[in-house]
């Protein structure tokens, strides 16, 4: 990350204003570290946390984001596909900050200094509402599965393991 001042949640708002997206930022007192955290802080079951997962591809060639139910756990040999790529694997926190400049517990679908490839799980579409990070943990937002598709300019797939 550059050396410039860097505010997470502003950088989200900011996002969502600039593509007309209406969904409102709320700051909360508890953390939502974890998708029981969020679950708890939200008000809503962990199905509806949406998990904001950065994947490095090809070693670190570049990145791509998983958006996942809470509840379920990300395959990276069915993203690999989806990609069309040779190698995924989780990015690590280090990695996650020094590229994004967002923290796990933290991460949000959207406010990348440029959008990764972004890969929505079928699940997510079983809900009117999903809860998303909005920068650090303590800031969410609420959106519907469609508009995620829509602002992430994302692929729907079936990306979680069986």
């Amino acid at each position: 990350m550059p050396e410039e001042e860097f505010d997470a949640v502003e950088r989200v708002k900011k996002f969502l204003r600039g593509c007309g997206c209406a969904s409102q930022i709320k700051i909360t007192d508890a953390t939502i570290f974890t998708v029981a955290d969020a679950s708890a802080a939200v008000g809503a079951p962990e199905e509806e946390i949406l998990k904001s997962i950065l994947l490095s591809v090809n070693h670190g060639k570049s990145f791509a984001l998983a958006l996942m139910s809470g509840v379920n756990l990300v395959d990276t040999k069915k993203i690999k596909k989806l990609l069309g790529v040779s190698q995924v694997s989780f990015a690590n926190r280090e990695l996650c900050a020094e590229w994004s400049g967002f923290r796990p517990g933290g991460v949000p679908p959207v406010g990348y200094p440029e959008q990764p490839p972004t890969l929505v799980d079928e699940d997510l579409f079983r809900y009117a509402t999903v809860w998303a990070a909005a920068g650090t943990d303590h800031a969410f937002f609420p959106i519907s599965p469609e508009e995620l598709l829509r602002i992430t300019c994302g692929k729907r797939g079936e990306i979680k393991k069986s």
